[in-house]
């Protein structure tokens, strides 16, 4: 990793959870200072990883006060989660206890810690890479069982691993391709320059396959987003209100009530989905509802699956748009068999009102949230940072196989290094830092 600035001479603090009546409130230390702090507060500091109940007082002109009996651990540097000597302050979690202690750190040389200024830290100090920070951040955010375990396998050093071993190869047939370029007059085996043509080939065509994932990691990450379009009245918002469990958008005989979009997060499958209900398909004077329209259309065209809800007993098609499933809504209201009976195997039939089909239903958009991140192999891309830095590279190694001349060869395969080397924050991400970081919480 580059030289990048750190202000080492800083001893930083912060919450590490959430504000608010509870039992136990943890406060974090990072710096030079920390081991001092923790001494002039409680005498006598507890050994290395072992957590121990300690009085904490507040020594000044030469009065002491007790601010509270808390369990105390002590991180020495360098093997702690920054890298540095730390601590942490497991407090009772009154708002009055957590701001003596704060009011007290300070006064003995501590400063507040910026949000992801912990990670921050462990990044600078060599402790982890950006790809493992990012997977951290993912790490907090999770919100299901599916996304906890990505999020882990990144934080573990999966993707890691991934470029890292990447990174390597390109080295070794940079090494051979330097000899090619300082030696042209000497008798080297033929085979160097096959084999480095050769390995160039392949690292293009794993990271190709590497980049054809769909964005399963991303969409695994951020959630899906389902889309419900339709025309008016064929029970959009019934079915939105229905998947969510509770009575998220009005619901009327009246033609044109949704005019605006509306979101709902649910869980389907342990994947995180935004259901999208839309404003009904039509021809209309009415400008407000023509901007739902609009939108609608819109939201179908970015959407990770789209359903187009039609009234069983119409017999036209969803209009002008490409939907994935087409559901026949009201089935229990006088339609005929012969009208049922005639639908395609791409056609769901469901009834809100009886709940005739909805188990099928419910079933198949749980199959299909699985099938659109599910994956097998090496771990997939995350974030559109990733895809950016693998698709660069990609680039650089095309641009090397098509290079008769050893030097311009050469040149694309350390480009090509330099794109993997920002992906693991190994070069050139002094930019990127502030952006990735103030993505995490204070005390993190």
């Amino acid at each position: 990793m580059e030289n990048i600035s750190l202000n080492s001479n800083t001893t930083i603090f912060a919450l590490a959870t959430a504000m608010g009546r509870g039992a136990v409130a943890i406060m974090r230390l990072s710096g030079p200072l920390t081991y001092s702090i923790l001494h002039r507060m409680c005498h006598q500091v507890p050994q290395p990883r072992f957590a121990s109940v300690r009085k904490l007082w507040k020594i000044q002109e030469g009065q002491k006060e007790l601010l509270d009996e808390a369990l105390l651990l002590w991180f020495p540097g360098p093997n702690s989660y920054t890298g540095e000597d730390s601590a942490e302050l497991h407090l009772h979690a009154g708002p009055a206890v957590v701001d003596a202690v704060a009011e007290v750190l300070v006064s003995y040389g501590a400063i507040p810690a910026q949000a992801g200024e912990f990670t921050k830290r462990a990044f600078l100090n060599g402790r982890i890479d950006l790809l493992q920070a990012e997977g951290i951040a993912d790490l907090v955010e999770a919100e299901t069982q599916a996304q906890r375990k990505q999020a882990l396998e990144q934080t573990e050093g999966g993707l890691s691993d991934l470029y890292h071993g990447w990174a390597k190869q390109l080295r070794e047939v940079l090494a051979f391709q330097e000899a090619l370029i300082d030696f042209p007059d000497e008798d080297l085996p033929q085979e160097i320059e096959e084999n480095v043509k050769r390995i160039i080939v392949d690292l293009h065509s794993e990271m190709i396959d590497h980049l054809n994932d769909q964005g399963r990691g991303e969409r695994l990450r951020k959630g899906l987003t389902f889309a419900i379009v339709g025309p008016p009245n064929a029970g959009k918002s019934s079915l939105l209100n229905y998947l969510a469990d509770r009575d998220a958008a009005i619901v009327t005989e009246q033609a044109g009530t949704t005019r605006d979009v509306i979101e709902v997060r649910v869980v389907l499958g342990d994947v995180p989905v935004t259901l999208v209900d839309t404003a009904g398909l039509r021809e209309t004077e009415d400008e407000i509802e023509k901007e739902g329209i609009k939108r609608a259309y819109k939201i179908a065209q970015n959407a990770d699956y789209v359903m187009c809800l039609m009234d069983a007993a119409d017999k036209n098609d969803c209009p002008e748009l490409s939907c994935d499933l087409l559901v026949r809504t009201k089935i229990d209201l006088n339609v005929s068999r012969e009208t049922l009976l005639s639908q395609s195997d791409k056609t769901v039939l469901i009834s809100v009102k009886s709940g005739e089909g909805m188990d099928k239903f419910k079933s198949l958009l749980i199959q299909k949230t699985k099938e659109l991140i599910s994956r097998q192999g090496p771990p997939p891309l995350t974030r559109v940072r990733h895809r950016l830095g693998i698709t660069e590279c990609v680039q650089h190694l095309q641009k090397a196989q098509e290079m008769e001349w050893a030097e311009l060869r050469g040149e694309e395969l350390r480009l090509a290094m330099q794109s993997l080397g920002r992906l693991t924050g190994a070069v050139g991400v002094e930019d990127l830092l502030d952006t990735i970081f103030g993505q995490f919480c204070i005390g993190k």
